[in-house]
């Protein structure tokens, strides 16, 4: 165990740890899904913890500990900034200076305290690495590219908000940079805010609310916030932006641009907020694709990786593919702070001589993403016998047949499997399931069990043979971060009055024989699966189709709105009970709801779990 590395990320969002050994990924897992606090940034004890466990190791057998950002750097930057913003700025220095004079400066003693505190054994070398270094070394190493350009497009880590980078073998080269205050997923996340919804969290709501509008404010946005170049370069105006003072995210400027004051969260959506999102969604990918371009330019290279948060963008990703820029383009599955756990680690490993011992195998070293806890079908049964609920034991090839019976008849199916995903996407190990052929599927998985807005798209997986029969997709999509439209021949004639909908009422018109998981601008975001990276779900969706001929299921995460995507069995059945989850299957059992005995808690437990 003389090549484990350890990587952490924590203490903004998403922290996150994972272990390294040599240039196998080993574990990784993000620490909100141990305490159930969503996007927890605290230092990911649990998570740490995890990895180890799952090595058989402790921290004696750690040769290193890799923080995925230099504290010290960061430091400067936003003294900077402060200073720059002054005197406006002085409420947001105040609020923040006595944190990073006491010990966020000093980042790296910080995590070697914790550390020690887990009692795991004597702790190793702490090192930091740049934020943008381990965006880029998440996106590359792991990438099945001997070589490749590295983008990567996030809010700001130290100082830089954009990089590109040249991956060849175990070497990353720095290209290009663009700096803080100028930076795409802040221009994304001002949007975010002003539409009314949370920073770091909203964003993916945003991209899903977009296709309901018209961009009629992306010529405005071009003109007063954003000078986009024609390499992908650009800046920002911040006479219209507040964040720079470290409050809010917009202003009075933002207001008197875009008519009226920010939409207040859970207030009622209006054609503004659908027209500001398509309008920023648009511009944000004709940046994406400028960067993406002068990536291949500069590196002359036919394959992309990418990273940052920018790279969970998914309408993004599929409009460079969509464009042909690239014969090829490998997206982090957990692209944003919390992957930067995992790209510390990497670039250190890579640094001491590790090996990319995946390369020529045609496949990257995610494996699938599943690279958090298991539970084996023992300890399945013992928390089931213990709380004395009524199950059925199948064989695979049986509960597989079981579980498409009952999706083919309507049922909304829990799914826990095998090792938990990494990442913020729920890729068939802890999923909630329907049919997408169902016309009331969307609405009712979206208002009867996730509890939340209804205008949230689902995204399909599909077997990865069918792939193309179904959506225009131009490569696989393993990881669900890339949209692409629906295939002309599953496409329904939409009737001459559906022109006149708006809004919302778009929802109402079915345009494909898969209508649950077709977004109304005919799109959407593809997972696709294959028996190597998910043997379990592939046979699920094998099985599905010998039923129905339907290669596809809806596959959203397994939890409800605000809570982090479930864990263990007790919080899979605590879910299943709190919801309209028909059935649920916990690794070689399954469980009908009309046979479990009555569910009751003190009080509401939707109070318990803050909106997101």
């Amino acid at each position: 165990m003389a090549d484990l590395v350890l990587g952490i990320s924590a203490y903004y969002h998403d922290s996150a740890a994972a272990l390294v050994n040599g240039g196998t990924v080993v574990a990784a897992a993000q620490e909100e899904r141990f305490t159930r606090r969503r996007h927890d940034p605290s230092f990911p004890a649990q998570a740490v913890s995890y990895c180890l466990r799952e090595a058989g190791a402790s921290l004696k057998d750690v040769t290193a500990v890799a923080y995925y950002e230099d504290p010290a750097l960061k430091f400067r930057r936003v003294l900077s900034s402060y200073a720059g913003a002054a005197p406006f700025a002085f409420p947001g220095f105040r609020d923040t200076l006595p944190d990073w004079l006491r010990w966020k400066r000093r980042t790296d003693r910080t995590v070697r305290r914790e550390l020690a505190a887990l009692g795991l054994g004597p702790v190793p070398d702490v090192v930091c690495r740049r934020h943008h270094e381990s965006h880029a070394a998440s996106a590359f190493y792991p990438s099945p590219y001997e070589s490749a350009a590295v983008l990567c497009i996030d809010g700001v880590g130290e100082w830089a908000t954009t990089t590109l980078w040249h991956g060849r073998g175990d070497r990353l080269e720095p290209l290009a940079e663009l700096r803080f205050p100028h930076s795409l997923g802040m221009l994304y996340s001002a949007f975010t805010y002003f539409c009314g919804f949370k920073v770091d969290s909203g964003e993916y709501k945003l991209m899903g609310l977009a296709p309901y509008g018209t961009p009629r404010y992306a010529d405005l946005i071009r003109e007063r916030l954003i000078d986009l170049k024609p390499d992908g370069s650009f800046r920002l105006d911040m006479r219209y932006f507040e964040y720079l003072r470290g409050q809010v995210m917009t202003g009075r400027g933002f207001e008197e641009l875009f008519g009226g004051p920010r939409r207040r969260p859970e207030g009622a959506l209006t054609e503004r907020e659908f027209d500001l999102a398509a309008s920023v969604q648009q511009v944000t990918e004709e940046a994406v694709v400028l960067l993406a371009r002068n990536a291949q330019r500069r590196t002359g290279e036919t394959r992309l990786c990418l990273a940052g948060g920018v790279a969970l963008n998914c309408v993004a990703n599929g409009k460079i593919i969509r464009d042909e820029i690239f014969d090829g383009v490998w997206v982090q599955p957990a692209a944003g702070d919390a992957g930067g756990a995992l790209g510390a680690a990497l670039a250190v490993a890579m640094e001491s001589g590790a090996e990319r011992t995946h390369l020529g195998s045609g496949r990257d070293a995610m494996s699938g993403a599943l690279l958090g806890p298991a539970y084996r079908d023992e300890e399945i049964r013992a928390y089931l016998d213990e709380a004395g609920v009524p199950y059925t034991a199948l064989d695979q090839d049986a509960l597989a047949a079981r579980t498409a019976t009952e999706l083919a008849r309507g049922k909304v199916v829990g799914w826990f499997q095998d090792r938990m995903e990494f990442g913020p996407r729920a890729l068939g190990a802890r999923s909630i399931l329907g049919d997408p052929r169902d016309t009331d599927m969307q609405s009712a998985m979206n208002q009867k069990i996730k509890f939340r807005e209804s205008f949230r798209p689902f995204a399909p997986a599909v077997l990865d043979t069918d792939a193309q029969d179904y959506f225009e997709l131009k490569q696989e999509s393993p990881y669900m971060l890339v949209v692409a439209d629906v295939a002309a021949a599953q496409r329904l004639p939409v009737p001459d009055s559906a022109g006149d909908a708006r809004g919302l009422d778009r929802l109402k018109v079915h345009r494909s024989t898969v209508p649950a998981v077709t977004h109304v601008d005919m799109s959407a975001r593809v997972q696709t699966v294959s028996p190597e990276a998910n043997p379990a779900f592939h046979r699920l969706l094998t099985a599905f189709k010998a039923e129905t001929g339907c290669p596809v299921l809806v596959n959203t995460s397994f939890n409800v709105r605000g809570e982090p995507i479930v864990r263990s069995p007790r919080e899979a059945y605590t879910c299943f009970m709190r919801t309209r989850i028909d059935v649920l299957v916990l690794g070689g059992f399954l469980l009908l709801k009309e046979d479990q005995p009555e569910w009751a808690e003190n009080g509401d437990w939707r109070d318990e779990i803050p909106l997101d």
